[in-house]
């Protein structure tokens, strides 16, 4: 980790140093400050450094000692992932999710509550209430036991967690969704476009782990893209990355119409693509085209090491990704590897949760939010 700082700043290499040990103890089995030191590629002076500092912090915590071999047993060490939860808020068309979840990202409760795409913004936003309210309630929790918040939503968000502009839902543009939810929930609130958020789950819990460069295309009743390059989320100078949807030439603001034109259902239309009718067929080959035509242009600008298929269609992978595949063939120089999400309708929410254990990590380790205050 020293490695990574430069100008001798001791206090960012300490940061550094204790988000090393964390990511090694995170999700895993206890360790001992020898295998800590060897994971981290510290010291072991320096891990035991990092170590002492986490347990005062309430970190991390003692998990009994390895016995046999010569001398005293050596010492191991767990995260403690019980010491917070953070809350995963997905708003979507047809239902409001909201999950809490342990700082490991395990979910330990889950609400989700309907809601229709014709739905008004104050509808909406009491739709969102009660779904925290009931997963808050489920889990034995108050807003004041949350951390942090990450909540995703449809349409183009700015830094401070208002919708700038929103085509999908009514009355949807200008929504303050930060400051809604921190009514319910104080601790900081991080909003951000459905998509982008799908791309951050697939890198950390789906199908793209292992890539560091992704297009995710978010297939549902509308199509849009979230990029992951070198490993990170990308937003762009105005958070509007991967709005390439907003030219009408490349047609995704029509794509889903071609579907619905067909049966009036998307299912029913990929349910009789799949026994080989031939309008059905057609209808899904036309929805392709116009899905594809964006996504090459975003292969072709970020040559990126993957494409994964997400949103409310992926369930259809089996007619989808095929289809999907020759057509970027057709015009990329070299076509990604195809894969459909793992997560399904799980994305944007963990993709939430995600962005949420980010900024306590962040502000934890920073000074900014000093971890013993909330034990």
């Amino acid at each position: 980790m020293a490695g990574d700082v430069t100008g001798g700043d001791l206090s960012r290499l300490r940061q550094l140093n204790a988000q090393a040990v964390i990511k090694v103890l995170q999700g895993g089995s206890s360790l001992t400050l020898t295998e800590v030191a060897k994971s981290t590629g510290l010291s072991r002076a320096s891990a035991e450094d990092v170590v002492r500092e986490l347990l005062q912090k309430g970190w991390v915590a003692e998990a009994g000692a390895t016995a046999g071999g010569v001398g005293r047993p050596a010492r191991r060490y767990r995260f403690r992932s019980e010491a917070g939860r953070v809350l995963g808020v997905d708003i979507g068309g047809h239902k409001i999710r909201a999950v809490v979840a342990d700082l490991d990202g395990e979910v330990q409760h889950g609400a989700w509550v309907a809601v229709t795409p014709e739905m008004g913004r104050l509808e909406r936003l009491a739709a969102v209430d009660r779904a925290v309210a009931e997963c808050l309630e489920g889990a034995g929790l108050t807003g004041g036991d949350v951390w942090a918040s990450g909540v995703g939503t449809t349409g183009l968000v700015d830094g401070a967690g208002r919708v700038l502009l929103s085509e999908a839902l009514p009355e949807w543009t200008g929504v303050d969704l930060a400051a809604h939810v921190r009514r319910m929930v104080p601790a900081p609130v991080l909003v951000e476009n459905d998509g982008k958020l799908a791309a951050l789950a697939e890198c950390w819990r789906g199908v793209a782990r292992y890539a560091k460069d992704l297009v995710f295309l978010l297939a549902g009743l509308r199509t849009g893209a979230g990029l992951i390059i070198d490993g990170k989320l990308h937003r762009g100078f105005a958070n509007a990355s991967g709005e390439i949807g907003a030219l009408p030439v490349l047609g995704w603001i029509r794509a889903q119409e071609h579907l619905v034109a067909a049966s009036g259902e998307a299912g029913d239309v990929f349910a009789a693509a799949r026994e080989g009718d031939k309008a059905a067929v057609a209808a899904v080959r036309r929805y392709v085209k116009d899905l594809a035509l964006g996504a090459s242009a975003l292969v072709l600008t970020l040559d990126p090491q993957m494409v994964v298929v997400g949103g409310g269609y992926s369930r259809s992978a089996d007619v989808l990704i095929e289809p999907l595949r020759r057509e970027l063939d057709r015009w990329c120089i070299r076509t990604p590897e195809v894969r459909m999400s793992a997560l399904g309708d799980e994305a944007v929410v963990l993709g939430a949760v995600r962005l949420a254990l980010d900024d306590v990590e962040d502000r934890v380790l920073d000074g900014r939010s000093p971890l013993v205050s909330h034990l």
